[in-house]
C-alpha cells in the first residue's frame, strides 16, 4: 500500500514527505524553494539538491525522479499481475467447485 501511495503521488508530482517535510508546491521544497529532483529511498522523500547534500540525506541512496517513477511502476504492474493470477486461480477453483456441488 505504502509503494502505491508513493507512485501515485511521483505520478501526480506531488511530495512524498519525510522527517524534514521537503514537500513541493508550486516553488518545488519548502525549506529551500528548489525544484525537487531526486527521490531519497530511506525517506521516501523527495528532495532538492540542497536537502539531498544535508546530513540527513547525505548518505542514503537516492534517484533521479524518472527513475524512481519508472521503479514503482514496473513493482506495482508486478505485484498487479500476481493478483490478477491469483484471483484467475481462485475463479477457476469456484467454477470447479461448483460444477462439483452440482
Amino acid at each position: 500500500a505504502r509503494v502505491l501511495e508513493i507512485a501515485r503521488r511521483l505520478s501526480r508530482g506531488e511530495a512524498l514527505g519525510g522527517e524534514e517535510e521537503e514537500e513541493e508546491g508550486e516553488e518545488g521544497c519548502r525549506r529551500h524553494r528548489e525544484p525537487l529532483e531526486v527521490f531519497c529511498r530511506q525517506d521516501g522523500a523527495l528532495l532538492c539538491a540542497i536537502c539531498r547534500e544535508s546530513r540527513a540525506h547525505r548518505a542514503h541512496t537516492v534517484l533521479p525522479l524518472p527513475e524512481a517513477a519508472r521503479e514503482f511502476k514496473e513493482q506495482i504492474q508486478a505485484r498487479l499481475q500476481t493478483l490478477k493470477d491469483d484471483r484467475d486461480k481462485l475463479l477457476e477453483f469456484r467454477e470447479a467447485e461448483m460444477r462439483r456441488n452440482w
